[in-house]
């Protein structure tokens, strides 16, 4: 039997992955040169960089636990294989071509360039607020465990016999100055707060604009203390060519350092004020003001982001190792998470 019918007409007219391919396609279009430059000219022909960047946001957004599985959905779904540019006879690839591409796509921080032309994309840029701002990190749980966490000198017996040995961690004293992971060595112990538990992990950075929550720019460090606000000024500072903006954040943004690098950059901190046990460094000039409020309901969508990535695109504990890996599968998320919300923005857009 023979089926004469296209994929195209099989994919319903109002499916949301419609729209969403539309931007994706004119995306990667202009970075064209940029991904062919990743590529050799000899030698056997590689999987088109496009079609893999598309299958790795159909992995997000349909929460697709491994590669391997990923593989085996574009073989049989046929809306990704529409989504991708796959025909229906077409083979597909191995799931290590994922692997493979990801250090060429590293090389050339596809992740990031992807997000910034997203952002940039005319029928995004329209959605997009270009005064009012909000930045949070979070914590993305490193894939290493707490027995790799050992001591940089050598000492101290290894966990007992087995796959999964016990060991006992009572009494012992461990710090990154101290100890590093054997599984993960950029990972860092961390913990959020008080009476939370230490783990290894590394902290993602986000700058949110403050009209419909999308991403515009997105970053991943080592976990520390000051890593938010290092990273906040950097995503801020990198903005190019803007006039004075407010920038919301939570009461772990209001220092003196903190605030004062934000005015040197132009930037109305709208931070929470902090005033347990201490003097807040936001005072009436700012709260005064009625946007100053509004930047405080703003940013708290925020939250939303770091929800969806962590849950939906798999990304609380992270299936890479080491900053630059876990960064770009981070960063690339946010990407996703933005042309995930564009079907319902774009159709209420007057």
């Amino acid at each position: 039997m023979f089926s004469y019918v296209s994929l195209e007409e099989r994919v319903p007219a109002k499916h949301p992955l419609r729209a969403i391919r539309a931007v994706v396609d004119e995306v990667l279009a202009g970075m064209d040169t940029a991904l062919a430059g990743l590529y050799a000219s000899t030698g056997r022909p590689s999987i088109p960089p496009e079609q893999v960047l598309k299958a790795l946001l159909l992995q997000a957004f349909y929460s697709i636990r491994s590669e391997r599985q990923l593989a085996e959905q574009i073989d049989f779904n046929l809306l990704f294989r529409w989504f991708v540019g796959l025909g229906v006879d077409d083979p597909v690839w191995h799931p290590t071509v994922f692997t493979k591409n990801r250090d060429r796509l590293l090389a050339g921080d596809v992740a990031g360039t992807f997000l910034g032309a997203v952002v940039a994309h005319a029928k995004v840029k329209g959605l997009l607020s270009d005064e009012h701002f909000s930045v949070d990190g979070t914590l993305i749980e490193a894939w290493a465990s707490v027995k790799s966490f050992r001591p940089k000198d050598g000492s101290n017996e290894p966990p007992g016999p087995g796959r999964n040995g016990e060991r006992n961690f009572h009494g012992e004293r461990r710090s990154n100055d101290t100890h590093t992971s054997l599984t993960d060595p950029e990972a860092k112990l961390f913990r959020k707060g008080r009476g939370k538990e230490a783990k290894l992990s590394f902290m993602g950075h986000v700058l949110m604009e403050n009209r419909n929550g999308l991403v515009v720019g997105a970053t991943l460090t080592q976990a520390s203390g000051t890593a938010e606000r290092s990273a906040a000024l950097d995503l801020i500072g990198a903005m190019d060519g803007r006039h004075r903006i407010t920038v919301g954040a939570d009461k772990g943004y209001d220092t003196a350092d903190f605030v004062a690098d934000l005015r040197s950059l132009k930037a109305t901190p709208h931070v929470a004020q902090n005033i347990s046990g201490r003097r807040s460094r936001i005072d009436a000039r700012t709260t005064r003001h009625s946007g100053y409020e509004v930047s405080q309901r703003c940013r708290k969508r925020i939250e939303e982001v770091f929800g969806w990535i962590k849950t939906v695109a798999g990304h609380r504990k992270s299936r890479f190792r080491g900053t630059a890996r876990v960064g770009w599968a981070f960063t690339f998320a946010t990407a996703a998470y933005n042309l995930i919300r564009l079907p319902k923005l774009l159709a209420t857009a007057p």
